[in-house]
């Protein structure tokens, strides 16, 4: 479904009502948004529904997916909006919305929207046409279709600007570090999204001395060569400006993906394996386990077992990682995407929680960052995005296909998971094992399937 301001209207109407009148209370929300140019009329759009549903909406303006989540579970909102597609392009955009301890909105709220925005207005009071004189009241409290009330009077909500709440979560992230970065060099790469400004602000107030890029937006290049789908470019920085270290941020700054100061690349399974090593010798990790994903790689479950670390795998989703993280007490959880959640700060993925913890690994050991690898042993992977712009036909191919999977799987000894993507159009295919020819030529047999 495409996002458009009457949308995102209609979102902030219901959010307004359901967390406001129809808990016999007036709604406290508070909303982020990235650097996209749709943000920022998406962003006014929700605020205007949350307020004409007698709610009062606090604006973050620029920040962070997890700095909403923060601030609404730490400050008492009823709810988080964050205004971002993530890691897509700028052309795109996303709603992410949070219920009061900074998570991700359950399922009954989110159909609830749903219905809403499809035209069912019976949970508010009527259907479509609630009722065959609906459109003879004028009151001016009155919706021609038995709609969600407007307020009206001293009853109507507010905007309230709430860049001291933002301010507050950056006092926070600093906070967190026992360890000063003086003396380091550290490359920041923005992804020219909600990170550009907070990271340098971050890290230059522990001491470091950084070198940034992906901090210019313009709103159009969100994501544009730069952030941590696009690796490369922090890496290249990172080795010709003889950096230590480098974190790469998406464009709302949930998922964070490193470069060492040799420019090798630190997924997120890198990143959990040294965190866990680290959080397991201050006594910190939590029965001894991490959660991780379908996705992450098994040399990561292997490795962390010979350390005396065992891995709860769930499904792929950061909703998912802290879902499992609850059921098993897990201190520690994320995916190799660059999502990770460290339970003791956070209810979701934070890019610059895990950087600041990654450096609190790297500076307390006292070593560079290849040798708190050492021991981690991976397996081959290898990644393949097939196209497949209709959502119903992704979900039928992939259940065609994933008989096919099973049986290559059995046959040549790797692994696969086979999965339709739910935020691009594509169905996403990872094949894993010990020979790259093998692994390699599974992932081209199920691509072509996929095409079929």
């Amino acid at each position: 479904m495409t996002v458009t301001a009457e949308r995102a209207f209609k979102i902030g109407r219901v959010l307004g009502w359901y967390f406001g009148a129809n808990m016999g209370k007036k709604c406290r929300a508070v909303i982020g948004k990235d650097t996209r140019r749709s943000s920022y009329t998406l962003e006014y759009a929700i605020a205007a529904g949350i307020t004409a549903s007698g709610g009062d909406a606090y604006i973050l303006h620029v920040t962070t997916t997890p700095s909403v989540s923060f601030v609404t579970r730490r400050e008492g909102f009823d709810c988080g909006v964050m205004i971002s597609a993530s890691h897509n392009p700028f052309y795109d955009n996303g709603i992410k919305l949070l219920n009061s301890q900074g998570e991700k909105l359950s399922g009954g709220v989110i159909s609830l929207i749903e219905r809403y925005l499809d035209g069912d207005l019976t949970p508010f009071g009527g259907g479509i046409n609630a009722g065959e004189n609906a459109g003879e009241n004028t009151g001016e409290n009155a919706n021609s279709c038995g709609d969600i009330p407007f307020a009206s009077g001293k009853d109507i909500g507010r905007t309230v600007d709430y860049v001291s709440g933002r301010n507050r979560y950056v006092g926070h992230l600093i906070s967190l570090s026992t360890c000063s970065y003086k003396g380091l060099k550290i490359g920041l790469d923005g992804a020219n999204g909600s990170a550009f400004a907070i990271a340098p602000n971050v890290f230059e107030a522990l001491g470091a001395k950084t070198f940034c890029i992906g901090v210019e937006p313009d709103g159009t290049n969100v994501n544009g060569g730069v952030g941590s789908t696009h690796i490369s470019a922090l890496c290249k920085a990172v080795v010709e400006n003889g950096l230590d270290i480098g974190f790469a941020f998406d464009g709302d700054a949930d998922r964070c993906i490193a470069a060492d100061g040799r420019g090798d690349v630190l997924t997120g399974d890198e990143i959990m394996y040294i965190c866990a090593n680290f959080l397991k010798k201050r006594g910190e990790l939590s029965g001894g386990k991490i959660v991780c994903t379908v996705l992450s790689n098994g040399g990561l479950i292997s490795s962390l077992a010979r350390r005396g670390i065992t891995c709860e795998v769930c499904d792929v989703g950061d909703k998912n990682v802290w879902a499992k993280m609850c059921e098993c007490r897990a201190a520690l959880g994320g995916e190799r995407s660059g999502h990770v959640v460290f339970s003791k700060y956070e209810t979701t993925g934070d890019g610059l929680v895990t950087a600041i913890m990654l450096m609190e690994a790297v500076i307390s050991a006292g070593l560079p960052v290849r040798e708190l690898l050492k021991g981690y042993k991976p397996l081959l992977q290898t990644e393949r995005n097939v196209p497949c712009p209709d959502k119903g036909v992704r979900a039928q191919r992939a259940a065609r296909v994933s008989i096919i999977a099973e049986r290559l799987s059995r046959e040549r000894g790797v692994r696969v998971v086979l999965r339709p993507s739910g935020t691009e159009s594509v169905i996403r295919v990872m094949c894993e094992g010990a020979e790259r020819g093998v692994i390699e030529e599974v992932a081209e047999e199920l691509e072509r399937e996929l095409l079929k």
